[in-house]
């Protein structure tokens, strides 16, 4: 298989320390100086975001500024060593055709769009918004990147021996700044910026920066398509913070302060703590110092799904969620999920859903930054995981969710826990690995280390490219374990194109892919039946002279495993006194159903199938009192029809 990748080959320290090494001399410095290409980022006349798209963040690589001068006698090639601004931090893969059925292979994909660290720094979390320019939906989303520290903080002070080159710091010391390349400081960024770029032309711009940030970075960030905004977390504060499409902070939610107390736990403020890289306290290789604030408000993922907002929180890490009001506020409303059980104790950096309401999770090691740039996180435990809601719901447990997820095989190496802490959801493949785009979030894709490296397997593994695969790994997501164990039913794809470099961890970071879906849902027979005789109280204003019995507040769709489901705020507008409805669909060959029991101060949920995404569904609502059901015989109903307007997605099994 080749090897010939073109322009997106890039360096990673462990090439530096091999040559060295191999070569002891000046002759190895030569040696690695021909490896690096100096590659720029390049921007399109055309569109850079297809369906399918998948972009991936990762460290950057390293380079020696001016090598072709030499280095002094007795000088570590190390402390000359600075992250190379020419490389990219992020890039964009077409992933649409696989070259054949998955058998553990390296895919080789076109040279992707590339965007630089000297353009934006180090990165981490990734979005994608809706598309809409100026109004008008474009079917083109622009991708959105946030500032981290996830691939290490590196600080320098101005060049004392004037060989050109500033001098690295371990410690924190008078005069330090942040290396060029961390934060993207060329175009105005910091340690809390989120950058934009463009889906059509990948023009690359600052889009909003949360600029009390000083220095651990967003943990990740996330689009809310019914309100048009974004939420990010601020691994400084702990706060999430809510902006607008235009770039703008609008407002923010304190987890410590307003959520655990949800849960029976104490409040826990933000002890104020920041990275001051000047300070003698601050070491590059403990990131104790780095200013992160407290464990237990630290939030890590942040995913929109269903009307809420999802986020994960701490090491030990537990999945929370806090409602998003009509008006696009936080609701005040923050809920306890889960707390993950995995055999570590690792952050949960991202979270993803697909069609069928599964929560998708993704761990990664605790943060690491050696200072030779071989490793970010502690990597070769981390598992991508899977929660759905039980089903019905068991009165015994005390979350909503399955007690034990389903676990995925993420690479070769012993014990198949690669995770990078990356992962999103794609379309479908074919039998022969070309992306279908009719079906709607059927693939899996995660990001991790070391995929590909297993000695034991190398013979075998050996005939699908090289073993050192730092990147990404797509697979169809029912193979949960113990199916594809070890992974021959997945692809992989490497982040930069380097394969000699198999000792690096935590090189590669998020991973997003751009999959609107369309088509139509599920189809369920109607469960026969209909209403009993209305009857209203005595004191309702007689026929012909009726008020509305209801007000419908609001309405929020969500997917599970048995298709789409609709949230109902519902308003006593009559006083009627009710607590519990039936639904029957209006509207020929839809099938609605209805809960047989309801939760005090909770929505209404009834499900909806057979039709057609986007269409409007006529739902017969009849809402009762359950004491009076009870009794037996005809009951009071007050009846409304409610017009829906489905969402244009498809839930599918």
């Amino acid at each position: 298989m080749s090897c010939d990748h073109g322009p997106f080959v890039s360096s990673r320290a462990s090439r530096l320390r091999h040559l060295i090494k191999a070569t002891g001399g000046l002759l190895a410095f030569a040696l690695a100086a021909s490896l690096w290409l100096g590659g720029v980022a390049r921007a399109q006349d055309t569109q850079i975001i297809y369906p399918g798209s998948m972009a991936v963040t990762g460290f950057s690589g390293t380079i020696i500024p001016n090598f072709d001068e030499g280095l002094p006698p007795g000088v570590d090639p190390v402390d000359e060593t600075f992250i190379d601004t020419t490389r990219a931090t992020l890039r964009v893969f077409d992933v649409s055709h696989l070259g054949g059925p998955a058998s553990g292979q390296l895919v080789f994909t076109p040279p992707p769009f590339e965007v630089t660290a000297g353009q934006i720094g180090q990165v981490f979390g990734l979005a994608y918004d809706d598309g809409v320019r100026d109004g008008v939906p474009s079917g083109i989303p622009n991708l959105y990147a946030a500032a981290t520290s996830l691939h290490g903080i590196r600080i320098v002070t101005p060049d004392a021996d004037s060989d050109g080159r500033p001098e690295r710091q371990r410690r924190g010391t008078a005069g330090a700044t942040f290396m060029e390349g961390q934060f993207g400081t060329q175009n105005g960024g910091g340690p809390g910026t989120i950058w934009k770029i463009d889906g059509i032309t990948g023009q690359v711009a600052k889009f909003a920066d949360i600029d009390t940030n000083s220095g651990p970075g967003i943990g990740n960030l996330t689009f809310d398509p019914n309100h048009r905004q974004f939420f990010a977390s601020d691994l400084d504060t702990g706060l999430i913070h809510r902006i607008d499409a235009n770039g703008r902070s609008i407002d923010t939610f304190d987890h410590g302060v307003a959520g655990r107390p949800a849960h029976g736990l104490a409040p826990v403020a933000d002890d104020g703590v920041v990275m001051d890289i000047q300070g003698a306290a601050f070491d590059t290789e403990d990131p104790e110092t780095w200013g992160y604030t407290q464990d237990e408000r630290r939030v890590w993922a942040v995913s929109y799904h269903g009307g809420r907002l999802y986020y994960s929180v701490g090491e030990k890490s537990e999945i929370w969620s806090v409602g998003i009001a009509r008006d696009g506020s936080f609701a005040g409303d923050p809920r306890w999920e889960l707390t993950v059980k995995a055999d570590k104790d690792y952050a949960v950096t991202d979270i993803a859903f697909d069609n069928s309401g599964f929560m998708y999770l993704a761990q990664r090691g605790p943060v690491e930054n050696r200072y030779d740039y071989s490793q970010f996180a502690d990597s070769g435990k981390g598992e991508v995981i899977r929660y759905w809601h039980e089903n019905p719901d068991d009165p015994a447990t005390e979350s909503l969710w399955v007690e034990v997820p389903q676990e995925y095989a993420v690479g070769f190496p012993q014990g198949n826990r690669q995770s990078a802490g990356g992962l999103d959801l794609q379309y479908g493949y074919d039998a022969d690995g070309n992306l279908d785009t009719s079906v709607c979030t059927q693939t899996l894709v995660n990001t991790g280390d070391k995929l590909r490296d297993n000695p034991t397997l190398a013979e075998q593994l050996s005939a699908g490219g090289p073993l050192a695969v730092h990147g990404v790994q797509i697979t169809p997501k029912d193979l949960v374990k113990p199916a594809n164990v070890p992974p021959f039913g997945s692809w992989f794809v490497d982040f930069d194109g380097y394969f000699e470099d198999p000792e690096v961890e935590g090189h590669v970071g998020d991973v997003a892919v751009w999959h609107p879906c369309e088509g139509r849902a599920d189809y369920y027979e109607e469960i026969p039946g209909g209403y009993l005789p209305p009857f209203y109280p005595p004191d309702f204003p007689p026929p012909g002279n009726l008020p509305p019995c209801l007000d419908v507040e609001d309405v929020q769709y969500y997917c599970t495993p048995s298709g789409l489901e609709a949230d109902l705020y519902l308003h006593d507008h009559a006083g009627f006194g009710g607590d519990s409805i039936k639904a029957q669909s209006r509207t020929p060959g839809v099938g609605v159903t209805s809960p047989m029991s309801h939760a005090p101060g909770t929505p209404y949920t009834i499900g909806i199938t057979g039709h057609y995404p986007g269409d409007r569904v006529d739902v017969g609502l009849c809402f009762y009192r359950k004491s009076d059901k009870d009794k037996g015989g005809y009951y009071p109903c007050c009846k409304m029809t409610l017009p829906l307007r489905t969402p244009a997605v498809s839930c599918e099994r």
